[in-house]
């Protein structure tokens, strides 16, 4: 029963649909319309979720992945330079058609945060989904203040999860959501948007 409960909380608190839904609260809160919200949405979306999602799917269909949201630290290193590579394009886009701030400033802490664990993840398995987790829960606090604090809640349901799996220890289930909060507090902060 636990080993299914943790399975679910990670399947259902994954990076992938962490991001959709932060940059769609995002969208909606730095724009002034529906229509302008979801074309910043979309853009956002196609120039970091989906192409990760897609190769990703691939490689796990090839058998080239272990799996989807379970795989050795050594695969995950193609993974990684397509995120960057998608991360330089995505702030390129962002910043020359002059996306919301909100979401242009979220684009480089990502893009910061990548690479940080691109060179983390050559000697050691950083957790992704709570790194994910915790950078949600901080740009959802920034975003709606004490409402967004709420948030928080999920983080230890999911630590628990990956470690339960098997697929994190505790030291890299709290560095990653240590380190994906500190990169995102100081890029906000760099950039003035807290």
């Amino acid at each position: 029963m636990r080993e299914r409960l943790a399975g679910l909380t990670s399947n259902i608190l994954n990076p992938f649909l962490l991001s959709f839904v932060v940059i769609i609260l995002l969208a909606v809160e730095s724009t002034d319309s529906a229509s302008e919200a979801l074309k910043w949405a979309l853009i956002s979306i196609a120039l970091s979720v989906l192409p990760v999602f897609v190769v990703i799917m691939c490689l796990v269909r090839q058998k080239k992945l272990e799996g989807f949201f379970a795989n050795p630290r050594q695969q995950r290193n193609g993974i990684y330079i397509l995120a960057s590579a998608l991360g330089v394009i995505g702030c390129g886009v962002m910043w020359y058609f002059k996306a919301p701030e909100l979401l242009r400033v979220t684009f480089i802490a990502g893009l910061v945060a990548i690479v940080v664990f691109m060179v983390i993840n050559r000697f050691w398995k950083i957790s992704l989904h709570t790194a994910f987790m915790s950078a949600s829960v901080t740009i959802v606090t920034i975003v709606y203040g004490t409402a967004g604090v709420l948030t928080i809640l999920l983080l230890p349901a999911l630590a628990w999860a990956r470690i339960r799996l098997n697929q994190h220890s505790p030291a890299q289930v709290v560095t990653g959501a240590l380190l994906s909060a500190v990169i995102l507090l100081v890029m906000f902060w760099g950039f003035g948007v807290l």
